[in-house]
């Protein structure tokens, strides 16, 4: 059985990690593309950045900029680096979408609560090395 999707998130996109790259990048995102800061962001230790939302209604979806070079210090190893470009989903029923890729024998791995209390995240790869994000839908 599919893993019940509910909709795009947001993409991650990789920025530099200094003050000067995440204003550089505010700059471009908000300045030159127009799109609305959220001041939502939780403080993510370690990987500076910002979010921005893609639309004005509310469907919640957004860009995560997160700065990073190499591995972040958020990482477990190369693969499993949550500041990676990775495209997020949010799902019906997070345990059912896990029990899904044990079954599937599909490699992943958990972050919990690295965006606040409650926010477990589920990785892993498409096959050509692309990474995806579920999280639990909330709507």
């Amino acid at each position: 059985m599919a893993i019940k999707v509910r909709k795009l998130l947001h993409a991650g996109v990789r920025i530099g990690p200094t003050e000067e790259d995440v204003a550089k990048a505010h700059d471009f995102y908000a300045g030159l593309l127009g799109l609305q800061h959220d001041g939502g962001r939780p403080h993510i230790p370690t990987i500076p950045g910002f979010w921005v939302n893609l639309e004005q209604d509310d469907t919640g979806q957004q860009l995560h900029i997160m700065g990073a070079e190499g591995m972040s210090k958020a990482a477990r190893s190369q693969t499993q680096d949550p500041s990676r470009h990775h495209l997020a989903f949010s799902v019906e029923d997070i345990d059912a979408a896990r029990a899904e890729l044990e079954q599937r024998n599909v490699e992943f791995w958990v972050y919990e609560n690295l965006v606040g209390q409650g926010s477990d995240q589920i990785f892993f790869e498409d096959p050509f090395g692309n990474m995806i994000e579920l999280q639990q839908a909330h709507d």
